[in-house]
């Protein structure tokens, strides 16, 4: 049997990255670290909007530096929130990416809260969402087996495989975009996620963009749940690894819905 943890229901942006952009704001204003400081960010959607909404909820200004093929829809939704968009000739957000950022930032005297390499990030997983996966698991009487989830920032896998593996024999399984694809949310390992080296994970699929958005699609006309891409790659590589690891209380992470994704869904039904 299968669940899923369902992030969409996370007020600003829709997704789990408001666990790890309120983590670390309120983290930097404990430490002193805004006051009233611009915060710049490098993004490519969800901490994006994440960090728009809560930028207005602290009082201070938002730049965000965004990848070319940001979908429009990500564009829009910063410049509602009042986002100061800069739109750069990075492909994909890589170490060169978040250097010049982080530079940027330097010379205007702003902070760079950088979710990559920002252990607050990893912290809000470890110490909040991991125990309500583990709270809402109990209240039915079980516990996890295997936890599939994609690899980003790899912030919210890390959290949950280390909570998950110090109480449980829990499989972990990380989800990433297959070779020469791209998928919202999940990169390959090759850009080197901080917090996946420093933890067990026991198995890495592959998923290509028409599996992820053909898994969207299933969950939307089985369910009746509007689930975003990386979730749709979520749902792939369950199908994979269930044949493989057999019965047991898997638990799916969804981290957003499918709002944002409207045109490539209108691309992938020929519209």
């Amino acid at each position: 049997m299968y669940f899923a943890k369902l992030e969409f229901f996370n007020p600003f942006s829709r997704s789990i990255k408001d666990r790890a952009v309120f983590n670390m704001l309120m983290k930097a204003q404990e430490r002193g670290d805004i006051n009233g400081t611009a915060l710049f960010e490098a993004t490519s959607g969800n901490v994006g909007i994440s960090m728009a909404a809560l930028s207005n909820v602290f009082g201070v200004k938002f730049r965000a530096y965004l990848p070319k093929p940001t979908p429009k829809a990500t564009q829009v939704l910063l410049r509602v929130l009042g986002a100061e968009v800069v739109m750069t000739e990075f492909e994909t957000i890589d170490p060169s990416m978040v250097r010049y950022v982080q530079e940027e930032a330097r010379k205007a005297g702003a902070v760079n809260l950088n979710q990559f390499e920002n252990d607050d990030n990893f912290d809000a997983h470890y110490r909040f969402t991991a125990r309500e996966i583990d709270e809402q698991l109990k209240s039915i009487g079980r516990t996890p087996d295997i936890i599939i989830a994609g690899i980003g920032t790899s912030g919210h896998i890390a959290g949950l495989a280390k909570y998950f593996k110090e109480r449980y024999d829990t499989k972990v399984v990380g989800v990433v975009p297959a070779k020469g694809e791209k998928i919202p949310g999940i990169k390959r390992l090759e850009t080197r996620p901080k917090w996946y080296f420093e933890v067990e994970v026991d198995r890495v699929v592959e998923v290509t963009r028409k599996e992820a958005v053909e898994g969207a699609v299933r969950v939307a006309r089985s369910d009746g749940l509007l689930i975003g891409l990386s979730s749709g790659a979520v749902v792939k590589a369950y199908e994979e690894v269930s044949g493989e690891f057999g019965e047991g209380t898997y638990v799916l992470v969804f981290p957003d819905d499918g709002f944002k994704y409207v045109e490539v869904f209108e691309s992938y039904l020929g519209m």
